[in-house]
């Protein structure tokens, strides 16, 4: 069974990759890396090694024992596109995503060369159907910005940007191609500000270019008292995503033994 996320704009996790490596600012104060070390060396806790990668192919089969459809966010503890992933294995998320089509998938990367590449290649089977998002995130202009280039670039039909810790103003942006954008505030001890014009910004260039807005927090000491108010009005915009009836509880597990099969057969 799966738990709620606390994430404001999706319903749960799912981690068939733990651990990841600092590539940007954006990952200075990462969430994800301060959870799991708290439990390195815990004996036959989840994340024993910490955030240090580890592939975890035994969660690959989880959409399909949910008992109800749901958006679920891929790697919230990692980066599925980091150079230590095998193209193979993620190969293998992307087929399991494809099969489970009940659920929606919202995939986020900062390695957005990489995305881009296999979109084109071997992930393009995984491109055309709107049950799975890909995005970026986007924290600054120098780092954050050329990822949206890389997004434009793919044949995803549904393209998203997390632009969250939002550090600076990111100027003119051109959203062109782009279905949705989360913006958001650093929260926690070390919380870096952001300026509501900054915030103001992209909701403009959302507004000129069609694309979906969802405001997630203002972040800082105490994200709680702050909220994710934006001029007096909460922002919970979606993209469309096509509603696919879900097979009943055997016909998932049959579904879920026959893609295991295949997937051990194409190791």
């Amino acid at each position: 069974m799966a738990e709620k996320s606390k994430i404001e704009w999706t319903d749960t996790t799912w981690n068939p990759v733990r651990g990841c490596t600092k590539v940007s600012p954006g990952c200075k104060h990462c969430y994800a890396e301060a959870f799991a070390e708290r439990f390195r060396g815990v004996i036959g806790h989840p994340y024993e090694q910490g955030f240090d990668l580890r592939l975890v192919p035994e969660k690959l089969l989880d959409p399909f024992s949910w008992s109800s459809s749901r958006m679920v966010f891929v790697n919230s503890m990692s980066d599925l596109f980091q150079s230590g992933v095998p193209d193979e294995f993620v190969i293998r998320v992307a087929k399991v995503m494809m099969e489970a089509n009940w659920h929606t998938y919202q995939v986020l990367t900062k390695r957005s060369e990489r995305l881009q590449h296999m979109l084109k290649g071997p992930l393009r089977f995984a491109t055309d159907s709107r049950h799975i998002w890909w995005g970026v995130s986007v924290e600054d202009a120098k780092y954050g910005k050329p990822r949206i280039a890389h997004l434009r670039e793919t044949p995803a039909v549904v393209k998203f940007l997390s632009i969250e810790p939002l550090l600076e103003d990111l100027g003119e942006l051109d959203l062109s191609g782009i279905d949705w954008a989360i913006v958001g505030g650093e929260s926690g001890p070390a919380a870096r500000p952001m300026e509501q014009s900054w915030v103001l910004n992209v909701l403009k260039a959302c507004r000129q270019h069609s694309v979906r807005f969802f405001f997630k927090q203002w972040g800082g000491v105490r994200k709680k008292e702050t909220g994710r108010r934006l001029l007096g009005q909460t922002y919970d915009e979606f993209p469309f995503s096509p509603e696919e009836p879900m097979p009943n509880r055997s016909r998932r597990q049959v579904m879920a033994k026959t893609l295991g099969m295949q997937l051990l057969d194409a190791r």
